[in-house]
């Protein structure tokens, strides 16, 4: 592994504040560990509460002439900065490969997926449109302009290390507003990485700040009493979630959450099986399953429940398991030894109540966080893999009959975030995609993640939306000026 032992002592391990690395209050660090070895790759700097009020003074001091930049020079510098991103896409990807764990060819996707939201919000920059109407009563104008929010936090999650930072980033910079972000203690490699990126495109000192942690609440809780921090960004469970909108009510502080999912992935008795396994295929496997979009539910309808069971079995069966740099890997451990455990109770639980597993089922022995892809059928209504995120290499099927009882299933939940449904009936198609309670849904498709759309969810799953034209909303606040 010469090239990482290379890449690690390129990428900045300290705070990065101000446009630059800096130590961390105290001097104090962390390991950062690769989840095929349990191997500490690095150590870096951990931030605190002293380090996140440095942070804030930057984000405010910066925040003024930050929104006053014209927004072609905003635009350009997210363009220099998804360049930069692609022209070093192999560090970018060997660097997620090392910290999150999934194969090289899904980090390199990453890479892509995640640049696009740099380019797609230059874009948008410079369309940010208000409206000026005479008043119904004639008696006054209407003049409505959006202005950025301000010095927003943004706290990121392990699955999706560079793709959940732009998607944060790119619209709140393209807004006009200035940025803290607590990457995941578990993968801060890549968003240092990043910071570095934006300083070499040349976005000013202070505009955008990055603060691994591990101690996320001595970091975060000074910050969301200071009254000049205008919004918090958050991305994670539901849990988590819930106690950040406790903590922002305080304050009244704007909030958008993109939590937890539950995604039901429904085959109606019309579908095209080989259409079906292979979307069922890329919405539970990418990832290794550890995606908020990832199909935790399988519903089918009996009359094919038996086909596409034994038609999904042969191909997670298939997979190779192996360490994400290996050329032939096409499932990379999960990420802790702690999230192992938990696809193992939720699996064994399942088993207890009467599932058959039909392959897999086990913990891979030897060194890292590995477990088999793994086909759980007959999966009863009382099992919990139904009712908590999975969030591993593992799909439920369970069956159903009729269309009515097939919606019921997917909505019997209470969060609602994404929803997969395959059918050749274009009306059923319509008619059932209205009738699911979920933020997205997927049509005959199995990955549904656009740049261009819209991405959040409804219920237990968030607040607010991300990506699309809509992204950029989250980061701008509407003022009216009645004008004589």
């Amino acid at each position: 592994m010469q090239m990482a032992d290379e890449l690690l002592a390129r990428i900045p391990t300290e705070l990065w504040i101000g446009g630059k690395q800096v130590p961390a209050e105290g001097g104090r660090t962390f390991p950062v560990s690769n989840p095929a070895t349990g191997e500490v790759l690095v150590r870096i700097a951990d931030a605190d509460a002293a380090d996140g009020a440095r942070a804030l003074d930057a984000a405010v001091a910066a925040q003024s002439p930050w929104a006053a930049t014209p927004a072609r020079e905003r635009a350009e510098i997210l363009r220099r900065a998804w360049e930069l991103v692609m022209a070093r896409r192999d560090d970018f990807a060997l660097l997620m490969t090392l910290e999150m764990g999934k194969p090289l060819a899904e980090s390199q996707g990453e890479v892509t997926y995640g640049g696009e939201f740099l380019r797609w919000f230059a874009e948008e920059a410079v369309r940010i449109n208000g409206r000026y109407t005479q008043s119904p009563s004639g008696t006054g104008r209407i003049l409505v302009t959006k202005q950025p929010v301000g010095p927003t936090l943004a706290i990121t999650p392990w699955n999706f290390p560079l793709a959940m930072g732009t998607r944060k980033i790119a619209p709140a910079l393209a807004a006009g507003c200035t940025m803290v972000v607590k990457p995941a203690g578990e993968t801060p490699l890549t968003m240092l990485l990043l910071g570095q990126v934006f300083a070499e495109a040349g976005l000013p000192d202070g505009v955008l700040s990055i603060l691994p942690t591990s101690r996320s609440a001595q970091l975060t809780d000074p910050m969301f009493d200071d009254d000049r921090l205008r919004k918090v960004t958050f991305t994670g469970s539901t849990g988590v979630g819930r106690q950040l909108l406790a903590r922002s009510a305080q304050r009244v502080l704007r909030t958008s959450m993109e939590l937890g999912g539950n995604a039901p992935f429904v085959v109606f008795a019309d579908a095209d099986l080989d259409a079906a396994v292979d979307g069922a295929m890329a919405a539970k496997m990418r990832n290794m399953g550890e995606a908020c979009t990832a199909a935790n539910r399988f519903h089918v309808d009996n009359s094919v429940r038996a086909e596409f069971t034994d038609r999904l079995t042969e191909r997670m069966a298939a997979l190779r398991v192996a360490p994400g740099h290996e050329a032939d890997s096409q499932v990379g451990p999960l990420i802790s030894a702690k999230q192992r455990n938990t696809v193992t109770e939720l699996v064994a639980d399942a088993v207890a109540k009467g599932a058959k597993v039909t392959t897999g089922g086990n913990t891979v022995p030897g060194d890292g966080w590995f477990f088999e892809p793994t086909v759980l059928a007959n999966v009863p209504a009382d099992a919990s893999i139904l009712r908590e995120e999975v969030f591993g290499p593992v799909a439920a099927i369970t069956g159903f009959d009729g269309e009515a009882a097939g919606i019921a299933a997917a909505n019997d939940t209470e969060f609602g975030l994404a929803a997969y449904i395959y059918t050749r009936d274009l009306d059923r198609a319509l008619r059932v995609g209205e009738a699911l309670e979920s933020g997205m849904v997927g049509v005959n498709r199995g990955i549904i993640s656009d740049v261009a759309a819209p991405f959040g969810g409804v219920k237990q799953s968030g607040l607010g939306r991300e990506a699309g034209s809509e992204g950029i909303e989250e980061y701008l606040e509407v003022k009216y000026l009645a004008l004589q």
